[in-house]
């Protein structure tokens, strides 16, 4: 059972911790001191605080503040107010981008209630400035959070969070950690907990349960027994989040070094059978006597790419992760009389059509995708008509890409990828002019004139 949550903080002081001030970006360093020094509480909060703890190097920092959006901006030039389910404070510096975020309320004010309005200086107090704006929470039928702009204390800002280990906060006036809801136990122990009741949380918001599986993944997490319950029952809930945001969130889940055990998460879930509901079934089928395994060896092959820092794109990781099932769609259309490149196009239009409505890949993707599996066709065809233009293909580096993984998979195709490798190899230099039998170099053809067109008569 989920522990019952506490408004009263564990503070570790310095001592007890390993996060240091050197480890902190100097931008963040600096958004929190000038906070501090116009009056306002700061904390260092969220996944940098869990990632300093665990040794790992945050990829952002986050702040969270009793400062307004409107406040945050009157302090820092370089501030951008953006979002509108969530108001935030997005402070702008040459290499980074600071994010800021307002103490939010665990749950939305009484009817009548809201925030108190600013005066002119950005002070809260006085007549004026406690006049109350209405509230700016909005949730659906279903209990998912629509909008939550409604301002709270920092510990109503860490019990409205995700999971326990992303609720810890760094405080920059003592250097101490401050623990709304038993993080820093459930950090040492590496599991991942909702704060308070499982079911509530991923139905404010069902891409948490996305969340869950990719901290899991990522930190080698155990996901605790009452939230692993919750997120099989309520797995079918995950098609309520928008379809371009789950996109983004199988993007983050899928590169994140971990995307293989990642997606046998997301299978033990019932997650993937839910967002890609085609590829699901057709990976429950066999194949010539044969399962299909193909998927997990390609995300495999994609963890080591991004593990050695070698980037991985959505085209490519898309065209790896459906690839299987996009081939044998091929050759079905194929055995209806459709030319190979008539059949990738009709076999990949097909699955963007299906999934369109549930993990929407936006269409300059799926187009770069459908050239990395059309190319597959013509790269085995050595060295065939004109392969200098092969090589000049916006799509070859990655169509290469696809054809080393599957190499690395099977090393069936490991003579062409041999092939290619050379002939690219050998091709970098610019091509020379031609020469006449005696070695001089040719002049250059005059252009010549378009009949019809003459010069104007001098004046």
């Amino acid at each position: 059972m989920n522990p019952p949550m506490s408004i009263e903080p564990v503070i570790i002081p310095r001592a007890n911790h390993p996060i240091s001030r050197s480890l902190v970006s100097p931008n963040a360093l600096r958004v929190l001191y000038r906070l501090r020094d116009n009056g306002f509480i700061a904390y260092l909060v969220g996944g940098c605080v869990r990632d300093l703890l665990l040794g790992r190097e945050p990829k952002d920092f986050d702040v969270a503040t009793d400062a307004t959006p409107n406040q945050i901006k009157r302090i820092f030039r370089n501030c951008r107010l953006v979002g509108r389910r969530f108001r935030l404070a997005h402070i702008h510096f040459t290499d980074e981008i600071i994010e800021v975020a307002t103490f939010r309320a665990l749950s939305p004010p009484e009817q009548g209630e809201g925030e108190p309005v600013a005066d002119e200086t950005g002070q809260r107090g006085g007549d004026e400035a406690e006049r109350l704006r209405p509230p700016r929470h909005l949730v659906s039928d279903e209990g998912m959070v629509l909008r939550d702009n409604v301002f709270g204390t920092p510990g109503e800002d860490a019990l409205r969070r995700d999971f326990t280990v992303n609720a810890l906060a760094y405080c920059i006036a003592d250097f101490s950690i401050i623990d709304y809801a038993g993080g820093m136990e459930d950090l040492q122990r590496g599991m991942i907990r909702t704060i308070g009741d499982p079911r509530v949380r991923f139905t404010e918001d069902p891409v948490r349960m996305l969340r869950a599986v990719r901290f899991a993944a990522v930190l080698g997490f155990a996901v605790e027994e009452e939230t692993w319950q919750a997120m099989l029952d309520l797995a079918p809930a995950i098609t309520r989040a928008t379809a371009p945001r789950l996109y983004e969130e199988m993007l983050k889940l899928f590169l994140s070094g971990e995307g293989e055990r990642a997606y046998q998460l997301l299978r033990q879930t019932g997650l993937f059978a839910h967002l890609f509901p085609g590829f699901e079934a057709w990976l429950g089928e066999e194949t010539d006597g044969f399962p299909h395994a193909r998927t997990g060896s390609a995300l495999e092959w994609v963890d080591s790419q991004v593990g050695s820092g070698e980037p991985v794109s959505p085209p490519l990781l898309l065209a790896l992760l459906f690839g299987g099932y996009l081939e044998e769609q091929s050759e079905r259309f194929m055995g209806q009389g459709a030319s190979p490149l008539d059949a990738v196009s009709a076999a990949v239009a097909a699955f963007l059509g299906e999934q369109a409505p549930l993990v929407a890949v936006p269409h300059r993707i799926g187009l770069a995708m459908r050239e990395i599996l059309a190319l597959q066709q013509r790269l085995h065809r050595i060295p065939g008509k004109r392969p200098q233009a092969v090589l000049a293909r916006a799509s070859f580096a990655e169509a290469m890409a696809y054809l080393r993984c599957r190499c690395a998979m099977n090393g069936e195709d490991s003579p062409v990828l041999a092939w290619w490798e050379r002939y690219a190899r050998d091709s970098v230099m610019p091509p020379v002019e031609p020469c006449s039998a005696g070695g001089e170099t040719k002049k250059p053809r005059r252009r010549r004139r378009r009949r019809g067109v003459r010069k104007a008569a001098p004046q």
